[in-house]
Formats: structure tokens, C-alpha cells, sequence
């Protein structure tokens, strides 16, 4: 990869990035140099990752973090700059979705959606903005969604809080910009995981989905790290506010 695209001498956090699209985002980021924070609540995931990460011949951390308390947020970033002295790249990936209909989602499933989604998201970004305003260098690159530009059925808190995202990456943009932080987004479509593999299993929800996507397949997680590569080097110096769709052309129709 050129070298405009470089990350050595960066610290990366990926909140959720100790499996499928978080995993994936972690060790593009650490082979370009980065040292990297895994953030999840499985420790042992969160281990095996970093394993990874060293095995690239980088440094990482795992950090088992309940990313709805903003006391234990803040206390993950200070372990991040004890660790490494700086916080350079956030990836806001942690998420969760509820496949329900709308006259059935109850109050507790909301907020569940909600406070990870959209809350914990933006905690996140506010305490790792105090420290990349001191350093007068950031990037936020948060994960949003197709379905928080144009909706779908089924999963409305999920497409509400992807909305809420992709506005509130423009929102943090505009205020964070005279301190040297960017805040963009990735917008993927349905990228093939194993969180997703059982609602994938089902055949005619696999098609569905297929037919909705002019490229007529799923994405796989290797294919955001251009994106991800993108927005967290000195390749997108004068890019900020934006949301990148890595989508198949889903919106394109």
C-alpha cells in the first residue's frame, strides 16, 4: 500500500473488535503500523485478536470494556494512553441490531439498540476527542449502515440508530474540525459474518438480500479495508463529515 496510507507511531482503538467486522478492522489497522486496543467483553476473543495483532510483529491490548458506562469509557482510554501515550484513531464499530416489527419492539429492546448504537458511540468519541484535542490530531471513523440512508423492514431501531450516526458524524465533524479531528463513516451493506451467519442460513432472506444488490452477492469484511485504510491515514486529510457506502451499489438505485 503507498506510503501515504501509513500508520506507524498511530494507537487505534476498535471498540468491538474482537470478531467479525471489528476483528477484520483491527488487523487491517495494525498492518499498517498501528498499535491497536481490542475492545469487547469477551476476554478471550479479545486475546486472541491481539495474539494476531503481535503475530504482525505490532503492539495491542485487549480491554474488556461495558461500553454503556461512560466511567469505564473513560477509564479504557486512559489505559490506551498509558499504554501507548497517545490516541490517534477511534473506530467506533461496537453495535447491535433487533430483528422485530415495529408494533413488537419494546421499550427494553430499544434502548438496548440505542445505548450501544448511538449512546455508547458517542461517549466514546467525546472522551477520545479531549485527548485528540490536546494532540491537535484525530480520526473517528464510526460504522454505520445502508439502512440508516434509506430504512428497511424489520429492523427499525437498528435503521434509526445508523441514522443517528450518519447524522451525528456530520454534527461532530463541524465542531471538532478547528482541533485537527475528522469524524467520518462507513456505510456497509450486508457484509458476511459470523454474527450474521444464522439470519444468512435462511435462504430466502439470502436472496432477498442478493437481489436488493447490483454487484448480486454479499460483501465479505476484508472488503471495508479500503475504507477503513482511507479514513484513518493522511490520505483523507481534507475529507471529514462524510460516509463512505461500501454497498454492492445498494444505493445506487
Amino acid at each position: 500500500m503507498p506510503e501515504i496510507f501509513h500508520l506507524r507511531n498511530r494507537t487505534a482503538i476498535v471498540t468491538g473488535g474482537n470478531r467479525g467486522l471489528g476483528r477484520t478492522i483491527a488487523l487491517a489497522l495494525a498492518k499498517q503500523g498501528a498499535n491497536v486496543a481490542v475492545v469487547g467483553r469477551d476476554k478471550t476473543r479479545n486475546a486472541q485478536v491481539v495474539n494476531e495483532i503481535k503475530q504482525l510483529g505490532n503492539k495491542g491490548i485487549a480491554l474488556s470494556t461495558d461500553l454503556t458506562n461512560i466511567n469505564s469509557i473513560q477509564e479504557m482510554v486512559s489505559k490506551v494512553i498509558e499504554e501507548f501515550g497517545s490516541v490517534d484513531i477511534l473506530v467506533n464499530n461496537a453495535g447491535i441490531s433487533q430483528t422485530k416489527f415495529a408494533l413488537e419492539v419494546t421499550e427494553e429492546e430499544w434502548d438496548k439498540v440505542m445505548d450501544l448504537n448511538v449512546k455508547s458511540l458517542f461517549f466514546c468519541s467525546q472522551v477520545a476527542a479531549k485527548t485528540m484535542k490536546s494532540q491537535g490530531y484525530g480520526k473517528i471513523i464510526n460504522i454505520a449502515s445502508v439502512v440508516g440512508a434509506v430504512g428497511d423492514i424489520g429492523i427499525s431501531a437498528y435503521t434509526a440508530s445508523k441514522g443517528a450516526v450518519i447524522n451525528l458524524t456530520r454534527s461532530l465533524s463541524l465542531e471538532w474540525a478547528r482541533y485537527g479531528i475528522t469524524v467520518n463513516a462507513i456505510g456497509p451493506a450486508y457484509i458476511e459474518t459470523e454474527m450474521n451467519q444464522e439470519e444468512l442460513s435462511n435462504e430466502k432472506v439470502r436472496n432477498k438480500i442478493i437481489s436488493k444488490t447490483p454487484l448480486k452477492r454479499l460483501g465479505n469484511p476484508e472488503e471495508l479495508e479500503g475504507a477503513v485504510m482511507l479514513l484513518a491515514s493522511d490520505a483523507s486529510s481534507f475529507i471529514t463529515g462524510q460516509t463512505i457506502y461500501v454497498d454492492g451499489g445498494w444505493l445506487a438505485q
